[in-house]
């Protein structure tokens, strides 16, 4: 029997019936006894399901719990095709579709799956459309960066590649600048112009951006801090950073 591959959640199933639809084999939706069979926070999906004749079922709360793991799947499971995994070869056509100005997030050696499932459904909510990793001594997309990213991993293309200051290179070539995120920088996010073609960079989270990764950028920026401690958590610090750079580009 094929192993099913499930998404759960209002917001991780929305997403992925707009933009892949063609990756569903079948929804499942919370049956509620004795009202109209269905949550009315559902009946957008259920509307899709029906116009677009995708194949759905009207299921217990038990047999929810069941497929989603006991996840909190607000009513709604997806069983689909498994998230594309994207490699170096496959980000020269990917960029060459990006709108303009491009926004990119680069992560440095991410090790924790609970910090790149964030970093993932931060990115998506604030406009990056490509998020680039390296391969060596990085997190994956495991089930637990699945579930933390509410399906902005299936919506934002994350590429893992074998050369990261490569990368970094041909991303100079094509215009777009390097801003990458460091506690002793002289410059504030708040002070940059980030409106221009851009990929920001974050690093490891214990030691920051390795060495080569740092000198590969164009700039080194940092985020005021205030208090007692001497810096964030990345995904914290993604959030901040990305959504400064939102900020900026919605009031321009």
């Amino acid at each position: 029997m094929r192993e099913k591959n499930i998404i759960f959640g209002l917001h991780a199933v929305e997403a992925l019936l707009t933009k892949q639809p063609e990756r569903i084999k079948r929804v499942y939706l919370l049956h509620l006894a004795g009202q109209q069979g269905h949550h009315s926070s559902l009946s957008p999906i259920l509307k899709i399901c029906r116009d677009s004749g995708l194949a759905y079922e009207l299921v217990s709360r038990a047999a929810l719990d069941h497929l989603s793991g006991q996840g909190k799947h607000q009513g709604v499971v997806i069983d689909c095709s498994k998230t594309r995994s994207y490699s170096e070869k496959d980000l020269k056509f990917i960029l060459d579709a990006l709108p303009d100005p491009p926004l990119l997030l680069i992560l440095d050696s991410i090790q924790d799956p609970h910090n790149l499932g964030a970093c993932l459904r931060t990115a998506e909510a604030a406009g990056v459309q490509v998020v680039v990793a390296p391969k060596d001594k990085s997190v994956g997309l495991t089930g637990t960066v699945m579930k933390v990213a509410c399906g902005a991993a299936e919506v934002v293309p994350f590429v893992q590649v074998t050369n990261l200051a490569r990368v970094m290179e041909d991303l100079k070539k094509r215009g777009i600048w390097l801003f990458g995120m460091a506690e002793e920088a002289e410059k504030s996010i708040y002070e940059a112009d980030l409106k221009r073609p851009l990929a920001l960079v974050l690093g490891n989270e214990g030691k920051g951006l390795r060495h080569l990764t740092r000198e590969n950028c164009d700039l080194l920026l940092k985020i005021p801090m205030q208090g007692s401690v001497s810096s964030l958590n990345v995904a914290v610090a993604a959030g901040v950073c990305l959504f400064e750079v939102l900020r900026q580009r919605l009031s321009w």
